[in-house]
């Protein structure tokens, strides 16, 4: 059987997976409605199976259109990385990167690094992601990004990890609050009282309710908010007390009445890693900004205040 099949099929494929809908990746692959519905519809009927399945909340892929997906996105990260190799040589193309971090890389990090690479890579467009940890390793694995930088490491044997940057949890407390005055405690001495925290998007939230959950404890969410500045104004106000990356905490304590306290648990002290699918791999712009990223911390330290 001969399969018909182009570069413009499998980044409409792409596209619809990502939005999970048929309108939205058409538009996305600059495709007329009834042109990414004939193209789909010849692939199906070029592969002998069904590729999509619509549903009440849109399209979702079908096993079969799944593995195409699989491949669809390693051979377009192919092409990237060919046009990337080519880039030096030609006029007018544009590369690009596609970054997935975790929140605290997202807000801490990557605005100073993008901001150098930028400069010196004016012909680069880098299309960057917030997700979770465990998220954006799975993406990295299939191909949806290529660089990605996580908390922790995962045992996933088609991503490699480097270590980046430390992320050390702490305590935040308004300055007249009972534990204020504790240099340092276990995370199991806070849960008497009211927290803010960010929502369920981020990583911290959902890990903060799996260890009280863990140490047989109510977890008393009394607010959430979007950012990290504003669960330090939250807490300076003295609504509750939060459990934030130790980078954010010392910044804000500068200009917020805060108190930063030491957490004691072991979990507490954890390291964010750089994750990709091969270094080799990568197209070239890519393989300088996680040069950029690994250079600019080469200690694995964030310079966080003991």
């Amino acid at each position: 059987m001969a399969f018909h099949y182009d570069l413009t099929d499998m980044q409409l494929l792409i596209n619809i997976a990502d939005s999970h809908s048929m309108t939205r990746g058409a538009a996305k692959t600059h495709l007329s409605l009834p042109a990414a519905s004939t193209r789909v519809k010849n692939l199906e009927e070029s592969f002998g199976s069904r590729l999509l399945h619509r549903t009440n909340q849109g399209v979702v892929l079908t096993p079969p259109g799944e593995a195409f997906l699989r491949h669809a996105r390693i051979i377009m990260a192919q092409a990237e990385h060919m046009r990337g190799d080519m880039q030096d040589y030609g006029k007018g193309l544009k590369g690009q990167v596609r970054v997935f971090a975790n929140t605290t890389a997202m807000t801490e990090f990557m605005p100073h690094v993008l901001q150098e690479f930028l400069t010196t890579h004016p012909n680069v467009d880098v299309h960057l992601r917030e997700h979770l940890s465990y998220m954006i390793v799975k993406a990295i694995a299939e191909g949806s990004a290529e660089i990605g930088i996580v908390a922790g490491r995962s045992d996933n044997n088609e991503v490699e990890f480097f270590p980046y940057r430390s992320n050390r949890l702490v305590l935040v407390t308004a300055l007249d609050h009972p534990l204020a005055q504790r240099t340092s405690l276990p995370f199991a001495d806070t849960l008497d009282y009211n927290y803010v925290g960010l929502s369920e998007w981020s990583a911290i939230h959902p890990f903060l309710l799996k260890t009280a959950s863990e140490l047989g404890r109510p977890f008393k969410f009394r607010i959430e908010v979007g950012n990290f500045e504003a669960v330090c104004r939250m807490i300076e106000a003295g609504i509750g007390i939060g459990v934030i990356p130790g980078a954010v905490a010392y910044r804000f304590r500068k200009k917020m009445k805060i108190r930063v306290v030491k957490l004691t648990d072991p979990w507490a002290e954890r390291m964010l890693h750089v994750c990709l699918r091969n270094m080799q791999s990568l197209p070239n712009v890519a393989r300088d900004l996680v040069e950029l990223l690994l250079d600019g911390a080469p200690d694995g330290k964030d310079d966080m205040p003991g």
